[in-house]
């Protein structure tokens, strides 16, 4: 027997030890954690505060500026990077701990959220309460995380040095790493929950479904990333045209759907119906099976997340609309993991 999980022959002992329904609800507020550290992610990436920390420090990191002497050289770091130089030149300090907030609490969230998850799992490993099977999608899990501060990492050293920002490439990376995590943790909370913490198989129509919103998420990175919002604010036409025309146009034809601000504007409008037809097909299926609670979720979710969509636009990207439809778009991917098990469990291959 190992410490993290208990052997094939349970016995009653062994069994009186597992809690699946305690580490349930631990990752549930492990989610919960992840999705508020996303919308902070948003906010910063809305108010252009990402680049205020120019230093990668996991543990000291964790203590802001506490003196004056301390902010003025968290100040002139950031007066060395091209962000400052050529967009923000002339920023009081006033200024910059304003967007120092919003950085400084992202990473803050990240160590929180490594602790809460890395400490708790050492009790229940400690304790032997982790049941057959799940002590390495745990410690996978965590691995995860450790990889992904790194890559919140990678991604600000983009914008150090050259840009003026960081690589929206780099930033889809880092979002889409979090959501995974964020999905993984809900998929296996519903296992635990099951009877007996029965592991359940990911149902083809829900791999499909998630890979086309994961798809449509990463657009919205891009979109974050090349500020592609703010160049048309008209909807359903871009301008008077479906397509502008006159637009720039990018060689080779593949990069325009990777740095060309208009034509990822222009696929993230239109793959939302694309995730639309899949979220429908999910909840048909599911609710066929008899879940129509799941179901209802995945219809109210996905026709929330479009009008949001549409309302970014045409709001110019208001800050609190476009905040808003980035929660939701986890809430969506939620609702899609949810709807999967339920029809996991209801249709088991």
């Amino acid at each position: 027997m190992t410490a993290t999980t208990l052997p094939l022959g349970n016995t009653d002992a062994a069994l009186s030890r597992a809690r699946p329904l305690a580490i349930a609800n631990w990752l549930f507020g492990v989610a919960a954690l992840i999705f508020v550290m996303v919308v902070v992610g948003g906010i910063t990436r809305l108010t252009e505060s990402g680049l205020s920390i120019t230093e990668w420090k996991p543990v000291s990191g964790a203590i802001p500026p506490l003196t004056q002497a301390q902010w003025l050289h968290e100040f002139q770091l950031y007066q060395r990077i091209p962000e400052y130089q050529q967009i923000n030149r002339g920023m009081t300090l006033a200024e910059f701990k304003n967007i120092f907030f919003w950085e400084y609490l992202h990473r803050l969230l990240g160590r929180v959220i490594g602790l809460a998850f890395a400490l708790p799992l050492l009790w229940f490993w400690l304790r032997k309460a982790i049941p057959t099977g799940y002590g390495p999608r745990l410690l996978f899990l965590l691995f995860l995380g450790g990889v992904q501060g790194a890559i919140g990492w990678w991604m600000v050293a983009s914008g150090l040095s050259e840009r003026t920002d960081v690589s929206h490439v780099r930033l889809a990376v880092h979002l889409l790493t979090a959501l995974f995590i964020f999905g993984a943790i809900v998929w296996t909370a519903l296992d635990l929950r099951s009877p007996g913490a029965a592991r359940r198989r990911f149902p083809t129509l829900g791999i499909w479904a998630v890979a086309v919103l994961a798809l449509q998420l990463m657009f919205g990175a891009f979109v974050a990333g090349l500020d592609a919002g703010y160049a048309f604010n008209s909807w359903p036409l871009m301008g008077d045209q479906l397509y502008p025309t006159a637009a720039p146009w990018l060689d080779p034809l593949l990069r325009n759907f990777v740095d060309n601000p208009i034509t990822v504007q222009f696929v993230h409008r239109w793959l939302a119906f694309g995730v639309l037809a899949a979220a429908i097909l999910l909840a048909r299926q599911v609710k066929r099976a008899g879940g129509r609670r799941e179901s209802a979720l995945v219809h109210a979710l996905i026709g929330t997340q479009i009008l949001l969509g549409i309302a970014t636009l045409l709001t110019g990207v208001d800050l609190h609309v476009a905040v808003t439809h980035q929660a939701v778009a986890v809430l969506l991917l939620a609702s899609f993991v949810l709807a999967s098990h339920r029809l996991a469990v209801l249709r088991p291959a």
